[in-house]
C-alpha cells in the first residue's frame, strides 16, 4: 500500500504519526512524507533574518528522520513558516495535487484543520481539496492526526474538535518516535513541555489506554471509501 504523510512543518509528522509510519514501513507499505514549510523563520521579526545554515541543518534532519522511521521517500518544499495563510491556497492545493499525482497513494495523513497553528489549518484544507474523492483518483481514505502543543493548545475553540476514530498500535515503534523527535534538536524541547520524550510517552501510553493497548497513536477518519 502506498501512503503519503503530509506535514506542515519539520518535526509535525513524527509528532502526529511517527510510529504509525514506522509500523507500516516496517509492514511493508510504501510511506513518503511530504513537508510543506521551512520551518523556524517564524522565530524572527523578518524572515529575511533568519540563518540558512538553521534552516539547512533543519531540513537535513528531516532526511535523517525519514530514514530512521523507514520512509521510501521524503518531499520538501519551503512554504514561509507560520506564514502559510499569506500563500493562496490554490498555490498549496496544486503543490499537494501535484504530489498525489506523481505518488498515487492509496491513504494520505494530514494535519488535524482545528489546531492552534494557522499553517496547520491551511495544510488541512489544502489536503482536502487536494484529496477530494473524484472518480478515477488514487485516495481512498484520509485520515488527520494531532500535533502535540498545537492540537491540545487550541483547547477545543476552533472547529473541528480532534475526534480521534482510529487507533493505531504503535508499542513497538514508541522509542523510534521518541528517537525520530529527539533527532529534531532545534524542536524537541524538556518536559513538562508537551512535546518532550515524557510527554509523548504519556500521551502515546493514554491514546492507548483508552482502548486496550500499551501505546497509540490517534487519527480522526475525514473520510473513507471500502
Amino acid at each position: 500500500m502506498k501512503v503519503l504523510v503530509v506535514a506542515a512543518h519539520p518535526d509535525d509528522e513524527v509528532l502526529g504519526c511517527g510510529g504509525s509510519i514506522a509500523r507500516m514501513a516496517h509492514e511493508g507499505d510504501e510511506v513518503f512524507i511530504a513537508i510543506l514549510g521551512e520551518g523556524i523563520t517564524s522565530r524572527h521579526a523578518q524572515r529575511q533574518e533568519a540563518d540558512p545554515a538553521a534552516v539547512a541543518a533543519l531540513h537535513r534532519r528531516s532526511k535523517e528522520v525519514a530514514q530512521l522511521l523507514g520512509a521510501k521517500d521524503l518531499f520538501m518544499h519551503s512554504l514561509p513558516d507560520n506564514r502559510f495563510d499569506a500563500v493562496p491556497l490554490l498555490e498549496v492545493v496544486k503543490l499537494l495535487e501535484d504530489l498525489v499525482s506523481k505518488l498515487q497513494p492509496e491513504v494520505v495523513y494530514t494535519q488535524h484543520g482545528g489546531d492552534l497553528n494557522v499553517d496547520h489549518v491551511v495544510t488541512f484544507r489544502a489536503t482536502l481539496t487536494a484529496t477530494r474523492p473524484m472518480a478515477g483518483r488514487p485516495v481512498r481514505a484520509l485520515y488527520s492526526y494531532e500535533v502535540a502543543s498545537s492540537s491540545e493548545w487550541a483547547f477545543q475553540q476552533f472547529s473541528p474538535v480532534f475526534h480521534p476514530s482510529l487507533f493505531v498500535d504503535i508499542e513497538a515503534t514508541l522509542e523510534i518516535k521518541i528517537r525520530a523527535m529527539q533527532a529534531y534538536e532545534s524542536e524537541a524541547r524538556p518536559f513538562p513541555h508537551p512535546r518532550s520524550p515524557e510527554a509523548l510517552r504519556a500521551s502515546a501510553q493514554r491514546w492507548g489506554s483508552a482502548v486496550g493497548l500499551r501505546a497509540a497513536e490517534p487519527f480522526h477518519c475525514v473520510w473513507k471509501i471500502r
